[in-house]
């Protein structure tokens, strides 16, 4: 994924900003159980909020003290596997390798290498990934090819592009069969890819330009973009974010999903248009001997 989603530590109560590190470490070491170490290397905040939607409003926060995947001389306090972190996982993985294979088909042999390499790496993590979320995989699949299309016409329409990335996204949250539960869920899931994909094309429209690359933003507003226009488009799926949050449910973990709506995904979108994002995104949350 593209690490956007993330929420403001500083805004965090201690024992929030502990449950919080206690899914993404759960959702490391799940990783690692159902998929291989390697898969630990894609790791990032996008799915540890994914798992945090995905717990339903009656699991109970009990973390437990396990070896970090990362550095074994260490014990952390970790969320155990549930079926919110072992569904995030796999579908961390199955996503991850979708963006390496359309990588190496974005950038040609010579420049597609490191992705190639990265790919065969975590081939055996696919494999096993997408046998138990095979929904998601061919919705991932569908939706890249049908994005590819639309990229490779130069499709001037933001809106079309934004709504293939949204509907793959939305994907992701596999279906309850409470309509209470599962429309402001996907509603809440496919606002928030719209909202990654056009602040990731935002992010990318210079980088882009100099490469002869195609972006969303660029084909709709020109090379320089549309500040404002592009504001709009993003505050409208944040809200829309915001109305279907309301509409559910998550208990304990409500603090820190508030947070990252409220608080994380507005300052990463002021970051991006103020060009101070790079910068804040080499930052961690915290450090890794925490």
């Amino acid at each position: 994924m593209f690490g956007y989603v993330r929420p403001v530590r500083d805004e965090l109560k201690c024992r929030d900003f502990d449950l919080y590190r206690a899914v993404y470490c759960g959702l490391c070491r799940c990783m690692k159980e159902r998929c291989g170490w390697t898969s630990t290397w894609f790791l990032n905040y996008d799915f540890t909020f994914l798992a945090l939607l995905l717990t339903p409003e009656e699991e109970p926060y009990a973390p437990c003290r396990k070896r970090c995947s990362v550095n074994p001389c260490l014990k952390k306090t970790m969320c155990p596997a549930s079926p919110a972190l072992e569904r995030a996982a796999d579908e961390s993985v199955v996503l991850t390798w979708w963006q390496l294979k359309d990588k190496i088909r974005d950038e040609g042999f010579w420049k597609g290498l490191p992705a190639r390499g990265l790919a065969v790496l975590l081939y055996r993590a696919y494999k096993k990934a997408s046998r138990r979320c095979p929904d998601f995989d061919g919705a991932v699949r569908t939706c890249l090819e049908e994005l590819n299309t639309l990229e490779g016409e130069k499709c001037p329409s933001m809106d079309r592009t934004a709504d293939t990335f949204a509907r793959l996204l939305q994907a992701a949250a596999p279906s309850t069969g409470d309509p209470l539960r599962d429309r402001p869920l996907e509603e809440l899931l496919y606002h928030l890819g719209r909202w990654i994909y056009l602040i990731d094309a935002q992010d990318d429209l210079e980088e882009d330009a100099q490469a002869g690359r195609y972006n969303p933003v660029a084909a709709r507003f020109g090379p320089q973009g549309d500040r404002e226009a592009l504001e709009r488009t993003l505050n409208h799926s944040l809200n829309r974010m915001y109305s279907a949050a309301q509409l559910l449910s998550f208990g304990r973990r409500w603090p820190v999903i508030e947070n990252i709506l409220y608080l994380g995904l507005p300052l990463v979108q002021r970051a991006v248009f103020e060009g101070s994002w790079k910068q804040i995104q080499k930052q961690t949350i915290w450090r890794q001997d925490q």
